[in-house]
């Protein structure tokens, strides 16, 4: 499995989910362009003294990264998106989409990932959004809830 954030914009969110992903050992995509630099100190001090215990690729761009070869399926995160997270049958090469936090994966990108796209249920109208960290830490433990429990009930997986 893989994280996979497009075009990210706050360096505390992204600290945050570099955090996540080297709690979970859960290797972290970042596609260009960032709204910050790589040495911002809030990015810095939001992933604490984790960074180096991150599996992280930075990717140029978007093309970029659809032009390299991968493994296992798109999923795409989204508040557009119309399918419950928990619907999704998550595998262990999933690699987990999530766009900027001011205007998510867009439109044109979301088409890409065709019934891959799911979202994270919020029930109050007035709410928009839930913060990008936050919504990568949900469907990352939902996907590892998930795939313990299939492990342990089909032992030879």
């Amino acid at each position: 499995m893989r994280i996979v954030l497009v075009e990210p914009e706050i360096p505390q969110n992204t600290g945050s989910v570099a955090r996540l992903a080297a709690a979970t050992r859960t290797p972290l995509d970042l596609v260009r362009p960032l709204g910050f630099s790589l040495e911002d100190r809030y990015l810095k001090r939001a992933g604490l003294d984790y960074w180096p215990l991150v599996d992280l690729t930075v990717h140029e761009s978007w093309a970029q990264y659809l032009a390299r070869p991968a493994a296992g399926r798109m999923l795409a995160f989204s508040a557009r998106g119309h399918r419950p997270y928990t619907d999704c049958r998550f595998e262990g090469d999933d690699r987990l989409f999530f766009g900027r936090e001011t205007k998510g994966l867009g439109a044109d990108r979301l088409v890409l990932f065709g019934e891959h796209v799911y979202t994270i249920p919020i029930d109050e109208p007035g709410v928009r959004s839930l913060n990008l960290a936050q919504a990568v830490a949900i469907v990352v433990y939902e996907a590892r809830r998930q795939l313990v429990i299939r492990t342990e009930t089909d032992p030879g997986r």
